[in-house]
């Protein structure tokens, strides 16, 4: 899947979420509550979709990755804003609320791993350097892949060649 605009990125949407989820959190937080606290994980919480888009718009994968952890650095931070917060006494009634932010954190961070890490195993360099060569010969590849696909898929489901293709998949 190729998204046009970071706000159709799945993971741009889960930050949003979050973003949601705690702005209801806070506006509702206990006076207990400090300002400075509040702040800080405002700050964190509006960090994640903020660097998912600065990220997105640049013009090179090294800088998208860039921002890809400094967006899971901020979800992380969120977190442990949360479990500091569920270690308080006076903050017991608000356990659910805080275990369902943090789950959505959780969530941002372990979907910016799995996007880094395809990244990191991709051939292209981002925007900026795709030129002509480059979009052939990514264009062949995945031609190629999907021609591959499609004669493993006509082979009988015990064929060697589809077995190991399967075995290859579910690494």
């Amino acid at each position: 899947m190729t998204c046009q605009r970071f706000e159709d990125l799945p993971v741009w949407q889960e930050a949003a979420r979050l973003y949601e989820k705690a702005d209801d959190f806070l506006e509702n937080a206990p006076p207990r509550m400090r300002a400075s606290f509040r702040d800080q994980l405002e700050r964190a919480v509006l960090s994640v979709s903020n660097n998912i888009a600065e990220g997105f718009e640049r013009g090179t994968t090294n800088e998208l990755l860039q921002f890809i952890y400094i967006a899971r650095g901020s979800a992380g931070e969120v977190r442990s804003m949360l479990c500091l917060l569920q270690r308080r006494k006076w903050a017991a009634h608000l356990k659910s609320e805080i275990s369902n932010l943090a789950s959505t954190a959780e969530s941002c961070s372990r979907q910016l791993r799995d996007w880094a890490d395809s990244l990191q195993n991709s051939d292209i360099k981002g925007q900026r350097r795709l030129n002509e060569r480059v979009r052939k010969e990514q264009d062949q590849k995945q031609r190629a892949a999907a021609l591959q696909k499609r004669l493993l898929e006509n082979l009988p489901a015990n064929h060697p060649l589809r077995r190991a293709a399967a075995e290859k998949e579910q690494e």
